[in-house]
């Protein structure tokens, strides 16, 4: 900009000869530059100094005015501080940091536009510029880690088409994600921040349309096995613990041209693909599938976590795989939160959680922060009686109201949505310290302690015995369930 204004006073030099004139021009031009270098934001001009179109370099910093997020306790009235969430302190033999392990999603969180099916975009950020060119996803991934180092989150989530744009051939998006990958490898040693997970991003594209592993065309299955191979490999390299596969149309929109069983067994020759790749390159991060019932397809072959273990059963890949519990998925698939992840947790399932809620009154995949004080210590609940989550942890797969537009609601929202779970986990130690709730379920039970019941719980509880028993006993007495009790102490925690 400054350049114009130079431009501008030589023209005029010519007819007004005036030194005078071209020293204010030129003193206008140099405070007008220190006024540019001065923003904080970037400009949304990829020909800006603030971004060079090839590289991608930008120094300054994406959010003015926005602090460092800090603890400063419940009485606090500062909505850019933590109320709830105090990384270092230690609740349950853990530091709160530990039970969490919160990453922020990338895709929602920097790709969501505001877009919906009856609407246009309705966020424009300073740092966007509308491309998905490679310097505007470089750009893009500084103001993620900038994002992360304000909020104090070291973990971050990622599809691999989020992160770089497609090119024309596979060769071409490789070496775009290459160079993305490099970027984020190079911040990630500056802020000690690493993937919480990655993973392959197979719905999107048209050539997805029915599918990636469960596609009726071979071609389709092996790019999806391409596309999986160079997302576990770049997950590996950026120091991913975890990778994640949610078929959003591994699934059907009517059963008169599928083929179920035939899918199911590709499904399953995909999978054990991708556990087979895992092992040769050498990653030792855990293999999450994270079920959902339907949207987009009709009906998703993962539809709850029950259904999924069931699966991995069939097809032998139990010991290979967990499960990354999505909580509007759960309620998408007539289920609790809190019924999807114990159903996970007792089966020895329970790997990451995408941390975020719908709206009752709505029947699809609304993508909320999750606010619900109640919900939240159900949630970690289940986590503590898991002994946490690691390697897996609480990933942000949520995103602003279409109506939220600015910045500061980025961090707001999160925030929120930290300090929720925050607050859960001090409600489910408060109820561990008082113990009445646990001793009310204990005492519900407690007729299996004695001698039969110890015998049915081991196995050998054989129905001649047991008749017999019937016969000596007569008719049981059986107790109240105490629900209104166990909801009353429950809530006394709140």
């Amino acid at each position: 900009m400054s350049s114009n204004w130079l431009g501008l006073g030589l023209k005029l030099l010519p007819s007004m000869m005036d030194a005078k004139l071209l020293l204010l021009l030129v003193a206008s031009s140099l405070c007008l530059s220190a006024a540019i270098a001065a923003q904080q934001t970037c400009l949304a001009d990829l020909d800006s100094k603030c971004d060079d179109a090839a590289s991608g370099d930008w120094e300054g910093e994406f959010f003015p005015g926005i602090p460092k997020i800090k603890y400063e306790g419940p009485t606090s009235k500062n909505p850019l501080a933590y109320k709830w969430y105090n990384a270092e302190e230690v609740i349950l033999g853990k530091k709160m940091k530990d039970w969490m392990r919160f990453s922020v999603a990338f895709w929602h969180t920097f790709r969501g536009n505001g877009a919906d099916p009856f609407g246009a975009p309705t966020k424009a950020w300073p740092w966007e510029d509308g491309t998905n060119s490679l310097g505007m996803a470089k750009r893009r991934m500084r103001a993620h880690f900038e994002f992360m180092e304000k909020l104090g989150v070291d973990k971050w989530c990622f599809h691999d088409r989020d992160i770089a744009p497609d090119g024309k051939t596979l060769t071409e998006t490789n070496k775009n994600l290459d160079e993305i990958v490099e970027l984020a490898k190079k911040l990630q040693e500056e802020t000690n921040i690493k993937p919480l997970w990655g993973t392959a991003q197979l719905f999107w594209h048209p050539r997805y349309m029915h599918g990636a592993a469960t596609s009726p065309e071979v071609k389709v299955y092996a790019y999806g096995a391409a596309q999986v191979k160079k997302a576990l490999e770049v997950t590996h390299y950026l120091g991913g613990e975890n990778y994640v596969f949610w078929g959003g149309r591994e699934g059907y929109q009517t059963l008169l041209n599928t083929d179920m069983k035939r899918e199911l067994d590709h499904l399953a020759n995909f999978l054990q693909a991708a556990v087979d790749y895992k092992k040769k390159i050498g990653f030792n991060g855990t293999l999450l599938i994270e079920p959902k019932p339907q949207e987009p397809t009709k009906h998703q072959y993962d539809w709850d976590v029950a259904t999924t273990f069931s699966f991995l059963q069939k097809y032998g890949l139990t010991g290979e795989f967990k499960i990354n519990v999505e909580c509007n998925h759960a309620t998408l698939s007539g289920h609790s939160c809190h019924h999807e992840l114990e159903t996970a947790r007792i089966n020895g399932l329970l790997g990451n959680i995408d941390a975020n809620t719908g709206d009752p009154q709505i029947g699809w995949d609304t993508d909320q922060f999750l606010t619900d004080i109640s919900e939240a210590t159900l949630v970690m609940s289940s986590v503590v009686k898991n002994g946490g989550l690691a390697p897996g942890g609480f990933n942000f797969d949520a995103k602003l109201r279409r109506e939220s537009t600015d910045v500061e609601d980025m961090f707001l929202a999160h925030i929120s949505g930290m300090d929720t779970l925050a607050r859960g986990l001090r409600n489910v130690a408060k109820l561990m310290e008082d113990g009445s709730l646990d001793d009310l379920v204990r005492k519900r039970y407690q007729s299996f302690d004695s001698e039969i019941g110890v015998m049915i719980e081991a196995g050998k509880g054989d129905f001649e015995t047991l008749e017999k028993k019937v016969l000596e006993w007569g008719e049981p007495t059986v107790p109240s369930g105490k629900q209104e009790l166990a909801e009353m102490l429950f809530q006394s925690a709140l």
